[in-house]
C-alpha cells in the first residue's frame, strides 16, 4: 500500500514541475531632486538701494503678469533682506521690514527657496526675488479691482464681491496707471481734511515725480464732496465714497490691487 501511494503521487505531479518563483520587485523610480539656487550675498549689502515708495530701482525686472490674480499669499520680511533679479542672480536692492507700517508684499511666483514679489519702488511694475528664510507668510482673502474706463472699483473677499462703487481717478495730465499693485500702507494725516485714512499703493504717477509733499505715490482715499466720483479729476489717486473707504480699511496690507483699462 505504501508503494502504491508513492506511485499515485508521482503520477499526479506535472512533469518538469518546479518550485513556484517569487515575483521580482519593480525597480524604484529615481527620487526627483530640486536644486535650489543659492543666494549670493554682496560683500557690502548697504551699497544697495533700499526699495521703498521713495526710491527708483532701474535694474528691477518688470511684472510678468500685470493683471493676473494670485493665490493671496503675502510675505513680510522679519529683517532687512536682499532682493535679487532672479533666483541665485544679481542682487539689485534691499528690502526692510517696515515701510508705511509693516512691509507686506504679494507673492506672485513661488518656487523652492525663493519668492518673487511686487516691489514698492519705481518704476511701476517692478518685481524682485527674495529668499524664504526670513519671511512671515499669510493669506489674504481680499482682492481689489479698479476699472479705469468705467470709473469703478470692486472689492472681493473669498471670491465673492463685497462692494462695487463709482470712483474718481486721475485726470488726463496725471492719469491713474494701470497694472498689478498692492495695498502698501494705511495712515491718518491730521494736516489734511479730505480723508480720515489714506491707503498708499505700490505704484506711482507716470507724469508727476511728486505731489502733496510725497514721491507721487498713488493712494486710495475719500473726498469731502461726492461730485468727484465718476470723474477724472485727481492727480492720479483713486477717490472712493466713505462707505468704500470704511470697508477698505479692513483689508490687510499686501492685498493685491488690479487696475485695468476696462
Amino acid at each position: 500500500m505504501v508503494v502504491l501511494v508513492m506511485i499515485v503521487v508521482a503520477l499526479a505531479a506535472p512533469k518538469g514541475a518546479e518550485e513556484p518563483r517569487r515575483a521580482v520587485p519593480a525597480p524604484k523610480a529615481p527620487v526627483a531632486t530640486t536644486t535650489i539656487p543659492p543666494a549670493m550675498l554682496p560683500a557690502d549689502p548697504t551699497v544697495l538701494m533700499l526699495s521703498t515708495t521713495y526710491t527708483v530701482i532701474n535694474s528691477a525686472p518688470r511684472d510678468p503678469g500685470p493683471l493676473t490674480p494670485t493665490d493671496g499669499t503675502v510675505v513680510h520680511p522679519r529683517q532687512e533682506i536682499v532682493v535679487y533679479a532672479a533666483p541665485g542672480g544679481a542682487p539689485i536692492a534691499r528690502l526692510g521690514p517696515h515701510q508705511i507700517g509693516d512691509t507686506w508684499l504679494p507673492a506672485i511666483v513661488q518656487q523652492p527657496g525663493w519668492v518673487q514679489v511686487l516691489l514698492p519702488s519705481r518704476p511701476n511694475g517692478s518685481v524682485g526675488w527674495i529668499t524664504d528664510t526670513a519671511l512671515d507668510r499669510a493669506i489674504t482673502p481680499y482682492l481689489i479691482r479698479v476699472h479705469l474706463r468705467s470709473l469703478s472699483m470692486e472689492l472681493f473677499k473669498g471670491g465673492q464681491r463685497r462692494g462695487n462703487w463709482t470712483v474718481g481717478i486721475g485726470k488726463d495730465s496725471a492719469p491713474t496707471p494701470a497694472g498689478r499693485t498692492f495695498l502698501l500702507g494705511s495712515f491718518s494725516d491730521t494736516a489734511q481734511r479730505y480723508s480720515p485714512v489714506i491707503l498708499p499703493l505700490g505704484i506711482h504717477s507716470p507724469t508727476l515725480d511728486s505731489f502733496g509733499g510725497g514721491p507721487g505715490t498713488v493712494a486710495i482715499h475719500t473726498w469731502p464732496t461726492a461730485n468727484v466720483f465718476g470723474t477724472r479729476s485727481s492727480d492720479g489717486c483713486i477717490r472712493v465714497p466713505k462707505d468704500a473707504l470704511q470697508q477698505l480699511t479692513e483689508v490687510p496690507l499686501g492685498t493685491l490691487v488690479l487696475i485695468d483699462e476696462d
